[in-house]
């Protein structure tokens, strides 16, 4: 299951690799979706033998492969995400709702001390944080986080689009000052067609 998941956030990265980089055009360095796709190329290969590895090893894996072939900001912040979420997953045997609930919030963790980064600063933060805080609280609730997966993506896009009108305080956007208000950021476009992949193939 998780490497068909993996797999098929790959195959989403690179079909939008020229409306993710159009959008880092409008605001960044425009190579967002470049280096991603090419990141999640060299990830489609070598998911193939990983086949029957526990989870921990799978993260780590790609979290190694997008810290290495990915350039720009956006593969140390993929990878060390992917990282955290290995370190976090060493020695787990179940992966429930509780697990996943926390494995993202490792993931955030360890993006805000890699980026410096937290909400309202025009980043993928701003999709991912508020999409932590719902599943978290319907976690916390005993109900199935499978029953709201459409809910969940309804958070991530109300997230990223948030975006579109904040001004970026941090990354290449900050240069732009008020001129980035009314572009959505590529880095929280990206992450909510990670976090919509997920919700579709559970």
């Amino acid at each position: 299951m998780i490497l068909t998941i993996l797999n098929n956030i790959a195959d989403i990265i690179i079909k939008n690799n020229d409306y993710l980089t159009e959008l880092d055009r409008e605001i960044g360095d425009g190579d967002h979706g470049v280096n991603l796709a090419r990141g999640f190329s060299e990830v489609k290969s070598i998911l193939p033998t990983l086949k029957d590895s526990p989870i921990s090893l799978i993260f780590q894996k790609v979290g190694m492969t997008l810290l290495t072939k990915v350039g720009g900001a956006s593969g140390a912040i993929y990878g060390t995400a992917f990282m955290s979420g290995a370190m976090f997953m060493k020695d787990k045997t179940t992966f429930d709702d509780k697990t996943i609930v926390e494995l993202l919030h490792t993931m955030i963790e360890g993006i805000q001390k890699r980026g410096k980064a937290q909400a309202g600063e025009k980043t993928m933060l701003d999709t991912l944080l508020p999409t932590y805080n719902f599943i978290k609280e319907v976690n916390d609730k005993n109900i199935p986080l499978i029953t709201v997966k459409d809910k969940i993506v309804e958070v991530a896009k109300e997230g990223k689009n948030s975006t579109k009108n904040m001004v970026a305080t941090k990354g290449r956007a900050t240069y732009l000052g008020e001129r980035s208000l009314g572009h959505i950021d590529p880095g929280a476009e990206s992450s909510f067609l990670i976090i919509k992949t997920i919700c579709e193939n559970i």
